[in-house]
């Protein structure tokens, strides 16, 4: 789920370019299946963290764009801020 909400931070998009997003961020550790992609996204927008921003129509396919809100925004900003302050505990040389 962070992956997503980090990836919708640069503007809405639609689920397949989430998901080439969510590799290059992840420098390849994460690439959800289709399922589980669209499951996330199902999730976040149940909870309001994000919107279905417009859906348009493309080679015959229906292709729905989502955007971060500021739920959503303020939601990422803290877990990046938790998981900072968890590595800076395993960092800090020993001892210290």
């Amino acid at each position: 789920m962070y992956f997503v909400l980090t990836a919708l931070r640069a503007g809405p998009l639609h689920g397949h370019a989430i998901s080439k997003s969510i590799k290059e961020l992840s420098r390849g550790r994460v690439q959800p299946s289709v399922g589980t992609l669209y499951g996330i996204l199902e999730r976040l927008n149940e909870r309001g963290v994000i919107a279905v921003d417009r859906e348009e129509t493309v080679n015959g396919r229906n292709r729905r764009y989502f955007r971060i809100t500021d739920e959503g925004q303020a939601l990422v900003e803290a877990e990046a801020r938790r998981m900072q302050e968890a590595a800076a505990l395993v960092l800090r040389p020993s001892g210290a």
